[in-house]
């Protein structure tokens, strides 16, 4: 899968996806992430890419001509008929869930544009942006940090990305259900030990502990969920 992000700030996006298990997966040639500076598109002297909001208003706002320049010298390298969407993380978009980044882990190719001060001139939504999605109904101060939540919800349900299918199958959220309880040495920690059920070999005992224990934590943390 390729991922194309449109940002102000390639430098936030490189230091979170170059990291970790997708930094590998990038290395392995399973996944091609480039953050693209949309300030490399100006024709502006001092490589200006925002003005003020007709109208008046607090702030500045992001300039339609370097993002759309951007994107279509992004555009230029898809295939044709490669399936491609492109999303703007927004307050104003529908909050991102599990079943909407799987649906963009079966993409060719996601472009994502981040926007930054007091947003991006309405003409780039209406003219290039597919969907607006959102990581929560609060605001930050750019789009960067939301772009690196979507390319990893949707980066670990690539094949190939995360070592099993499993990893993200009955997981939390993905199974429907938060995820159960989960234990690792030692034994005892600060007067408390790990469930008898899991000292022993017996599965059959062990899965049905942990479902049980998931449809209850279920219950109490998310009852919205079941």
């Amino acid at each position: 899968m390729k991922i194309d992000i449109l940002t102000l700030f390639p430098d936030m996006i490189n230091a979170v996806l170059n990291e970790s298990i997708i930094g590998r997966a990038v290395d392995a040639g399973i996944l091609e992430i480039n953050a693209h500076n949309i300030r490399d598109y100006s024709t502006d002297k001092h490589r200006r890419v925002d003005d003020t909001p007709y109208g008046g208003g607090m702030g500045m706002l992001m300039a339609a001509p370097p993002i759309y320049s951007c994107y279509k010298a992004v555009r230029n390298n898809i295939a044709n008929g490669a399936k491609t969407k492109v999303v703007y993380m927004s307050p104003q978009g529908k909050v991102l869930t599990q079943s909407k980044a799987k649906e963009l882990s079966e993409l060719d190719n996601l472009i994502i544009l981040c926007g930054h001060y007091e947003g991006i001139d309405e003409r780039i939504i209406e003219t290039i942006v597919d969907e607006e999605i959102s990581v929560g109904d609060y605001v930050l101060t750019g789009g960067e940090l939301p772009a690196c939540i979507l390319v990893d919800s949707v980066s670990r349900l690539i094949p190939g990305v995360l070592s099993d299918s499993e990893c993200h199958e009955i997981e939390s959220i993905s199974c429907g259900m938060l995820e159960y309880p989960q234990y690792t040495r030692p034994l005892v920690f600060e007067g408390k030990e790990v469930p008898a059920v899991l000292q022993g070999g017996n599965h059959k005992e062990i899965e049905k502990w942990r479902y049980k224990q998931a449809v209850e934590r279920t219950k109490k943390k998310r009852p919205d969920l079941i």
